[in-house]
Parts: structure tokens; C-alpha cells; sequence
């Protein structure tokens, strides 16, 4: 099921070109190639060259518009000493070096083309400990961390989508479903297993690098070295209820203005969306999760429609434990666990071929402009997800993501093909700039965007100088470089 499926499931809603094998092992700006034999013989994980069977597929990120990129190698890594035996083999040799968890970078940076892929899903062990802490290694996708909390009554707050890697969610902030009661996934790390780019293989924790632990909460990923393993703090797991409402159309504008002062004045306890789709006359839904009961979710949902001074066409709401509530939120409530898997490792979820982008709301839009913005913008969603609760108890510089006072972030989201890429960019980048203009000008990092303007600001506000500095600390020669990374902001 590819992201606009998992929205329907809710109620919420590049020209390929490929190059020669020479050509994509030959992009280390004039150096000399690393020895890729002497590499496989020290992995105890495999490494994949273009000729390689299973390149083909080992090379895919999660974006079908960044299949031509093509990287040298791909480096199965089964340890942090096989992560520290690829930086040692690629280091000075001009190659491009990424690391790949879930494989969801919207631009594929996690799949350079000429570099190479240090790809940890084989690092995906989900441990959890009798303090109620889990270990998790970075290669785990969310589907894997919440089947493995759920058996033990815990509970994690992190994305919906079950494919995506714990490391890439958890470096950028890290927003979800249980965003508002429990913080956001990075406000649960306690400590990360981090191998630096000279191959030091280091504890960050408040009391172990303390300056590289605070980056790697909502810094981003891959700017500033490679997570191996997480430990983050969980809760108890209580019951849950989900839930959805279908407006008709044209109510957008009633229902966006009623749903950003509902949720800005709404418990902790409720997390809520609400999806613009583009259109002549565009709609909107409205969807959810709240801890605890649906008798005490009822009450909200009323004054949701009183405010909003119209009647959903369609409404539902249902009491689910943490696992199936997040299978749900998902769009794989009635599948196996194996089957909320991509289908290159056996489940059924395909990839997706889109374009994206966001902005934070850092009070309420106006709600005609905003309508006014998806107006004649079919195939193109905007989709609200609400912040403050747990997330605004944090100051902005307690950790790297900034946007502690935000009251929502806003997803501009168009699938597309690589003959519809370029219009499709072009809508998208038109809306992101109308939300800007109406003072939504942040943007959230794990939606990344190559064209963003002052991207840095956007994403890191306040804090971008002193990430900056712990990059220049942890990475001097930028060995982790790539166009956006905090090195270049």
C-alpha cells in the first residue's frame, strides 16, 4: 500500500536514467577507487557491486523518482565494526559515503550515486530491557519496534508508516501518532551507539559526548556520523481509540479554522490530522489517535463538529490495543506483521514515486487562504499534523529540533511519475511557498527539500550554529558530507 493508500485506509486521506557499471564506480573525483575486495574480505556482511546478483534491488531507496542513481557498492553491514570497516576503506578516496536504515530520504540521499551505501537493515535486533528500556538497532523499521513493545505492553512514540527506519525518524525529531502525550521519538533517546567518520566507535548520553548526543536529537540524519543502536526510554501501553471523519465538500475552509483551534486547545492525550486534498473544490478529513477510551474521545469529537458547523459525512471511531492501533495508523490494520513489509523483503507494500515538502505552523492559518492555496490541485494533499502537548514542554534549544511551540507541521505530498516530475514539483513548491507567506516559513527536516529556500534556518532555526559546530568537531573533513547537510547550511 504506497502513502496515499495508507491515507485512504485512515480516512485521511525524474526521468530514470541509468548508467554504465563504469560510470557509477568511477565517480570518486579523480582518486582512485577504494579496494572493494579488500573491503568484502574483512565484512562479515556482504558487499554488493553493480555486477553483483541483488545489486539491482540492494540499491533501491524508497523513492522511485531516485532510481538512477546508481552507487558504487552497497555494504550489507551486520555490526558497527563492519560500519567501521566501510569508513575505513572509503575514507580519502573521494567516494560518497551514506548510511541507509529505512531508505526513505525523500531526495535519496541515502543512496549517493558513485558512493557507497552502508545499508544496516541487517542491524534490526529490537530488545527490550526489564527497566522498561528497549535497545534497537538501526537497521529496525517501526513495524519490527512496535511488534517487539506490544509483546512486552510498551510503547514507543514514533511515525505511521511501518516501513520507515527508526534511525532516519528518530535523528530528524521524530513526529507520530503519540506525539502529543508522549513527546517526540528523539525526546526518548537515552543513549546512541555512534561510529564517527575517523571510525571511533562512541557512547553519546547527557553524561558520554553530551554536545553529539544533543545533535542527534532532531539534527538530522547522517550529518554527523552513524547510529548503530538506540536505547530510548518507553511506556506502558494503554488502550487506544482511533478514529476518522469524511467532510463534504466544500467545508475546508469550516473545518481547517475549527480543527487548528480544536487541536491547539485539545488534552495531550489527542493527536489529530487533517488532510486537505487539492481539487476545483477541494476536501478535507480528519483523523486520529487517542489515549484512552472512546467514551472520553466522543466529547471531542462533538465539539470538533459543533466548531466546525457541519455534520461529517462519514465518522467512526474504535477502541484498539497499541498494536493494532498502530498496524491502523499504518494502513495495514489486517495484515501480519511479515506483510507490513516492503515487497522486496517479502511483504506487500510497494514503493512510491512522489515529490514532498513542509512547512511548520507555528500558530493557525488562515483557513480560506489555505483552501485557496489546494484550489485546481488535484492529485496534490496537504496534510496537518498537530504538535504541541508533550512536544511544547521542551524548550527549543533543549534539543536540536526547534520546533517545540509549533502548532502543527504541514506535509505537501504529490504522487507522481518521472514524466509528471517536474509539474508535479512545481505545484508543490507553489504551495510550500503560499504557506510561507501566510508566516508558516519553518520546516521540518525528515521531509527534506532540495530546493527549500534558507533550508537551514528552516529546519534548525536558533540552533543551526551549534550544530554546525558539533559537525565541525565530529566530522572535519565533511567524510559525511551531501547538499544539505548541516556542513553546507
Amino acid at each position: 500500500m504506497n502513502r496515499r493508500g495508507f491515507l485512504a485506509a485512515l480516512g485521511l486521506g525524474g526521468t530514470m536514467m541509468l548508467t554504465t557499471t563504469g560510470e557509477a564506480r568511477a565517480a570518486t573525483h579523480g582518486r582512485s577507487a577504494p579496494d572493494w575486495s579488500a573491503l568484502n574480505a574483512r565484512l562479515d556482511g556482504r558487499l554488493l557491486l553493480p555486477e553483483d546478483q541483488g545489486y539491482g534491488v540492494a540499491r533501491l531507496g524508497y523513492n522511485m523518482l531516485n532510481d538512477g542513481q546508481l552507487p558504487a557498492a552497497v555494504a550489507r553491514c551486520t555490526s558497527a565494526t563492519d560500519v567501521r570497516s566501510c569508513l575505513d576503506a572509503a575514507r580519502g578516496h573521494g567516494v560518497p559515503i551514506a548510511a541507509r536504515s529505512g531508505g526513505h530520504s525523500y531526495l535519496g540521499y541515502s543512496v549517493p550515486n558513485g558512493g557507497l551505501v552502508m545499508d544496516l537493515r541487517p542491524m534490526a535486533q529490537v530488545q527490550v530491557q526489564p527497566d522498561g528500556t528497549v535497545r534497537v538497532g538501526a537497521g529496525a523499521r517501526l513495524i519490527e519496534v512496535y511488534a517487539a513493545l506490544a509483546g512486552a505492553g510498551r510503547l514507543l512514540p514514533a511515525g505511521s508508516c511501518p516501513t520507515v527506519g527508526v534511525s532516519g525518524l528518530t535523528l530528524g525529531g521524530g513526529f507520530g501518532v503519540l506525539t502529543r502525550k508522549y513527546g517526540l521519538t528523539c525526546d526518548r533517546l537515552v543513549s546512541a551507539q555512534v561510529v564517527t567518520a575517523d571510525s571511533r566507535l562512541l557512547t553519546a548520553s547527557e553524561s558520554s559526548e553530551p554536545d553529539l548526543y544533543w545533535a542527534l536529537r532532531g539534527g538530522g540524519g547522517g550529518n554527523f556520523g552513524v547510529v548503530t543502536e538506540f536505547t530510548f526510554s518507553t511506556e506502558p501501553a494503554p488502550e487506544l481509540t482511533v478514529f476518522s471523519l469524511r467532510f463534504p465538500a466544500g467545508s475546508v475552509p469550516s473545518v481547517a479554522g475549527a480543527w487548528q483551534q480544536w487541536v491547539a486547545d485539545a488534552p495531550s492525550e489527542l493527536w489529530s490530522n487533517c488532510v486537505v486534498s487539492g481539487a476545483a473544490s477541494p476536501t478535507c478529513r480528519v483523523g486520529g489517535c487517542y489515549v484512552g477510551p472512546r467514551s472520553e474521545l466522543d466529547p471531542l469529537l462533538d465539539r470538533l463538529v459543533a466548531a466546525a458547523a457541519t455534520q461529517p459525512t462519514t465518522r467512526t471511531a474504535q477502541s484498539k490495543n497499541y498494536l493494532d492501533a498502530m498496524k491502523y495508523m499504518a494502513g495495514c490494520a489486517n495484515d501480519t506483521i511479515a506483510q507490513c513489509h516492503p515487497v522486496s523483503e517479502g511483504g506487500r507494500l510497494p514503493r512510491e514515486s512522489f515529490v514532498a515538502t513542509s512547512r511548520i505552523l507555528d500558530t493557525a492559518l488562515d483557513p480560506d487562504r489555505l483552501t485557496q492555496l489546494m484550489t485546481g490541485h488535484t492529485g496534490v494533499d496537504l496534510l496537518l499534523d498537530s504538535l504541541g502537548g508533550a512536544v511544547s514542554r521542551l524548550a527549543p534549544d533543549a534539543t536540536a529540533f526547534p520546533h517545540r511551540s509549533a502548532l502543527a507541521s504541514a506535509q505537501i505530498y504529490a504522487s507522481t511519475t518521472p514524466a509528471g516530475q517536474a509539474a508535479a514539483t512545481a505545484t508543490v513548491d507553489t504551495i510550500r511557498d503560499g504557506l510561507a507567506a501566510l508566516g508558516a516559513t519553518g520546516a521540518y527536516v525528515n521531509y527534506i527539500d532540495a530546493t527549500l529556500p534558507d533550508w537551514g534556518t528552516a529546519y534548525y532555526g536558533g540552533n543551526l550554529p551549534r550544530l554546525k559546530a558539533v559537525a565541525q568537531c565530529y566530522d572535519p573533513d565533511r567524510v559525511f558530507a551531501f547538499p544539505q547537510s548541516v556542513a553546507y547550511a
